[in-house]
């Protein structure tokens, strides 16, 4: 009878570790890649030199490396939108003189939505309270977050299409309210296609200004309105948090 209660009480244990095991693995896999980041752009000679780059420098050194410069593109776009470590517009700008326009475009759209997917469910699953203490400082993301919670995909559309906060903090903040999955989804996918889009060709008119100087300014135009747009959203918010 003692033996039994001994294989019952090792069969919780081992639930239990089982259970924390698939929590905590994927929060090691993430340090495991931060880390790794972290010494490529701060301690390694090309990441030093990457990290020091203009758009036109970034774009030549990763060229160079051939296949991994273009692997490392594409990894950039994901982790930025992760972690915005560089602008987003220097990545996409590197990846567009990489793969060319179209190509370049679909890339930058692509693993962005990944990355915002990933700091969604790590938000939820893995990080939340590690996310939540971080965000609690910021009242703005929490008026946006409640804002989320009751008209998810509408906020997060708009969020993505006017720049109201940083793409990171729309990530992780929705990966805490209830919002549902699928709502975050179309939202980020259908506010990012434009912005990724008219980001990507300002970064393209910008590697050939002389030819395309005229459509750049156009771009620029919608770009700094949508900036205005933003920060106009912004004070409507913070003035609610008063």
């Amino acid at each position: 009878m003692l033996q039994w209660f001994g294989l019952r009480e090792d069969g919780r244990i081992l639930s239990v570790l089982n259970r924390n095991r698939k929590r905590i693995l994927p929060i090691l896999v993430l340090l495991i890649l931060l880390s790794g980041l972290i010494y490529f752009f701060f301690y390694n000679p090309i990441g030093i030199k990457l990290t020091h780059s203009n758009m036109r420098q970034l774009s030549d050194h990763l060229r160079d490396l051939g296949m991994p410069g273009k692997i490392i593109g594409m990894a950039l776009v994901f982790f930025q939108t992760f972690f915005p470590f560089i602008p987003f517009v220097l990545v996409a700008g590197t990846n567009v003189a990489i793969f060319g326009i179209k190509v370049g475009f679909l890339v930058n759209y692509v693993m962005s939505c990944l990355g915002a997917i990933a700091s969604f469910y790590f938000a939820r699953y893995y990080g939340h309270a590690w996310v939540e203490k971080k965000l609690e400082r910021f009242p703005l993301v929490q008026q946006f977050s409640l804002r989320m919670e009751r008209r998810g995909f509408l906020f997060v559309f708009l969020g993505r299409l006017i720049p109201i906060l940083p793409s990171s903090a729309i990530n992780f903040a929705a990966g805490l309210t209830r919002m549902k999955f699928r709502h975050f989804l179309l939202g980020t996918l259908l506010g990012k296609l434009p912005i990724v889009f008219l980001e990507s060709m300002i970064a393209h008119d910008l590697f050939h200004f002389h030819k395309y100087k005229g459509r750049l300014l156009l771009l620029l135009g919608i770009f700094v309105a949508l900036i205005i747009i933003g920060n106009a959203v912004k004070k409507a918010l913070s003035a609610k948090t008063k």
